[in-house]
């Protein structure tokens, strides 16, 4: 997928078409329902502006189907959280987040020196269900990874990235995410989100 160069912010501090990824982060991070999307071409960006969120979301779901079934954001439980991670670089600085999936509203956040990006999906997924076990609310979380997934339901984050100085805190962090699966039953059901059929995940950081 190509790299994007221009970030359209529908629901920000200050609405409009960015050249950056920390141009539009400074206008979405900590707003209450941003809504964002990166784009590769100026043109594509300023024609999903000028028709508004919700123009694009339609259009951009129009017509998907699969062997019969309808695949649109209809399908989505908007009453869910979910998570998503960023890297950049693979291993570079990664941050993970957890939004509320109707609003995009941000419920938790955090950042590393050194990671990578199937590390970040690891402890964003497991983040979320503690969080959600912890507040006793009673809704799914959404992951658009099947690495992550697979290593919540195994209890284990089989990254091969070298544990280092540089990694320390990284790596207590996986021990705690692990040890806190090992300690406690997952009530939480955990879906996967369809890119292909729903665009990125609300929680996504818009650098694809």
């Amino acid at each position: 997928m190509a790299k994007n160069k221009y970030y359209v912010v529908w629901v920000g501090a200050k609405p409009g078409i960015y050249s950056s990824w920390p141009e539009c982060q400074a206008q979405i991070k900590g707003f209450p329902a941003a809504k964002y999307k990166g784009f590769a071409t100026l043109v594509e960006a300023q024609k999903a502006m000028d028709n508004g969120f919700k123009s694009y979301i339609s259009s951009a779901t129009k017509g998907s189907t699969n062997k019969g079934t309808i695949n649109s954001k209809q399908n989505i439980i908007s009453n869910s959280i979910a998570v998503d991670a960023a890297c950049s670089g693979n291993p570079g600085v990664m941050e993970y987040q957890g939004v509320y999936t109707k609003d995009s509203r941000q419920l938790f956040h955090q950042k590393f020196p050194l990671g990578t990006n199937n590390i970040g999906e690891f402890i964003a997924l497991v983040h979320g269900i503690s969080y959600l076990q912890k507040n006793k609310l009673n809704i799914p979380i959404y992951s658009d990874s099947k690495i992550a997934i697979g290593w919540v339901q195994k209890k284990k984050c089989k990254t091969k990235l070298p544990d280092s100085p540089k990694t320390k805190a990284l790596f207590d962090m996986i021990e705690r995410a692990e040890n806190w699966l090992k300690n406690n039953t997952v009530q939480v059901k955990i879906l996967k989100w369809d890119t292909k059929n729903w665009g990125e995940i609300p929680a996504d950081f818009g650098r694809k």
